[in-house]
């Protein structure tokens, strides 16, 4: 894989990942750009002990363009997008409309493909395996940037999730403390070490493996399955066999089994209903600082669709008490998934 990094016209960093050696990426971001926004506030909550940013300039950030002004395809004679190229394998740049930034963290979006009707699991394995390589460097350069305390690789798909840009892509975020999801499960998983000794997750996936009731695929380092206490009506964990605290851990082996994987369990859920399924994908990392030895790599796609013409709705009991009522038995769940022909 090549690395190139070049600068946009506002300053920001735009990062080209190749399959070939001979990509040449010389093309220059001609745009006449705004400076970047100023930084998101962050303010706490002390009665959740929680972090909120408040990033008003979002409110201006592009929605739901037409094809032709995609600011993710390629750059043409009529229309100047965010990438120079006239063509691309995976590119990553800063993100013009942040979360975060500047001393309170970053964010960055992975655009999976030049093509704009594709989705991830269209993707070929190779380039499965390109995005993996691309999350993976960034894992680790954003890992050393100061203040950077824990860093999130996710896809958004679909406008039941919120998507503002159809384009296949991700984004990363570095977030400036550890988020609220991650230290319950460090609280759990110390509890757990100081009780029975070993790591939470690892036990939880050995015992999964062993059930098999809830396991969708596998092979010889990596299994995916629907965990015993799902929240969401498809809901499927994808982890490595050994335990390490992010991407940038995996070895050359581990990327290269973990590709098809990620791949099928998408087609997967898309041959449920044969629809697009409208899903959350997020890479679960170890805190940068604190607590590497408790965290455990994995992958959490979930989706919001139980059946075709039907959403579940984080209503008065989720959204309001955080207290999770599932439509769908994980084990019904893992069976349907495992029953889609590929």
């Amino acid at each position: 894989m090549k690395r190139t990094s070049i600068t946009m016209a506002d300053g920001r960093e735009l990062i080209y990942f190749d399959e070939h050696d001979d990509a040449v990426r010389a093309m220059v971001d001609s745009r006449e750009l705004p400076p970047p926004p100023p930084p998101a506030q962050l303010r706490f909550d002390p009665l959740t002990e929680e972090w909120v940013a408040v990033a008003a300039h979002r409110q201006t950030r592009i929605f739901l363009p037409p094809t032709e002004e995609c600011p993710l395809c390629p750059t043409t004679g009529a229309f100047l997008s965010e990438v120079p190229a006239d063509d691309y394998d995976v590119v990553v740049f800063e993100n013009r409309f942040p979360s975060f930034s500047g001393d309170a963290g970053r964010c960055e979006v992975v655009v999976f493909s030049p093509q704009h009707d594709a989705s991830f699991k269209d993707l070929p394995v190779s380039r499965v395996r390109t995005v993996l390589r691309a999350m993976a460097d960034r894992t680790t350069e954003l890992s050393a940037q100061p203040g950077v305390e824990q860093v999130f690789c996710f896809e958004n798909r679909g406008v039941e999730i919120g998507v503002t840009l159809h384009h296949p892509h991700g984004q990363i975020y570095a977030y400036p403390y550890v988020t609220p999801v991650t230290r319950r499960y460090l609280e759990a998983a110390r509890r757990f070490r100081d009780e029975h000794g070993g790591n939470l997750y690892a036990d939880l996936l050995a015992r999964e493996r062993e059930d098999g009731a809830r396991i969708v695929a596998s092979n010889e380092l990596w299994t995916a399955f629907v965990p015993y206490a799902a929240r969401w009506p498809y809901e499927i964990h994808l982890a490595p066999h050994r335990q390490v605290p992010d991407l940038a851990a995996l070895t050359e082996a581990e990327l290269d089994a973990c590709a098809p994987l990620w791949s099928e369990i998408t087609r997967r859920l898309d041959g449920l209903f044969g629809l697009a399924m409208p899903y959350i994908a997020g890479w679960h990392q170890a805190p940068v600082h604190a607590d590497r030895d408790l965290g455990y790599l994995h992958l959490r796609l979930i989706s919001s669709r139980r059946a075709p013409g039907k959403l579940k709705y984080l209503a008065g009991s989720e959204s309001a008490m955080g207290a999770w009522v599932n439509d769908i038995a994980p084990e019904q769940a893992a069976a349907a998934l495992r029953a889609v022909s590929l």
